[in-house]
């Protein structure tokens, strides 16, 4: 934002400190995640800069490790695991989460903020404790070590982000239009498919993205509840840092750092789409 011209000294010089001291901050958390990406493309099986690679020499750089990647059966078959774990846990979190915010939005639900406040639980309970806790609980159920007790323990970490994004965007919505449309002699299917859901589906994608990124990282429930059938690219990137260090993994973790950028680029494209079907202008 530019400053207005009636801006006194004091507040242009600390308009131009705010803006570095931003830059710093960005700087900051940013640079170790960009240093793995030319990492990535290292010739040598090393986690450092080589000379070559300071001297910008071609022969110093290489795909090798995108190509031991894609070749590798262990790391394609956590991929797979990723892709279909993930998945199936936002489609159940994106559901219950939606469903649940739509509850929470209608005044007469009794107790809204207890409700709300078990809801997001799994976001403030220090992940360790949740992981210990849910590898107690679906071990009676003999769930461990199976698909299905990874995508319900993600569903679980995922739909609090649902709830919140949904809940959001559930604040601007008007009542009205689901009256009138019932007025006019559409049942609650119809009117939630056709009226409902078109207004609200950027904060329900939005949430549906959030849950997808927090199952395909998540890496210490999966090191809690899955066997060696459901390795996860996070816990394969784990198992080998701790057996066999291999550059292999830089390749994958920029692939992630790609996938994460794509994945909130799309976040807020939608939250900008949610604010324009709202009249509300940045």
């Amino acid at each position: 934002m530019a400053l207005p011209v009636y801006a006194s000294p004091a507040e242009r010089v600390w308009h131009y400190v705010y803006h570095v001291f931003c830059a710093g901050v960005f700087v900051f958390l940013i640079a170790p995640i960009l240093v793995i990406i030319p990492l990535s493309f290292n010739a040598e099986p090393y986690f450092t800069f080589t000379e070559g690679m300071l001297r910008f020499d071609p022969a110093a750089y290489s795909l090798r490790w995108y190509r031991d990647f894609l070749q590798n059966p262990q790391w394609l078959h956590a991929v797979k695991n990723s892709i279909i774990i993930a998945s199936s846990a936002t489609l159940l979190a994106t559901t219950l989460g939606t469903i649940a915010a739509l509850g929470l939005s209608r005044s007469e639900m009794p107790m809204r903020k207890t409700v709300m406040s078990i809801l997001i639980a799994p976001m403030i309970v220090p992940i360790i404790i949740a992981a210990a806790a849910m590898y107690f609980f679906y071990s009676q159920f003999d769930l461990a070590q199976t698909y299905a007790g990874i995508i319900l323990a993600h569903t679980a970490l995922g739909t609090p982000f649902v709830v919140i994004t949904v809940t959001a965007t559930l604040t601007g919505f008007d009542r009205s239009l689901v009256r009138a449309a019932q007025s006019l002699g559409a049942g609650p299917a119809f009117t939630f498919f056709k009226v409902v859901l078109p207004l609200i589906l950027p904060g329900v994608i939005s949430g549906a993205l959030f849950a997808f990124i927090t199952s395909f990282d998540e890496v210490v429930v999966v090191l809690f509840l899955a066997g060696y059938d459901q390795r996860t690219i996070p816990r394969q990137m784990w198992a080998g840092i701790r057996e066999q260090i291999s550059p292999t993994i830089l390749a994958v973790a920029t692939i992630l750092i790609v996938i994460s950028i794509a994945l909130l680029t799309t976040v807020e494209l939608l939250r900008r789409r949610s604010l324009r079907l709202r009249g509300v202008r940045e």
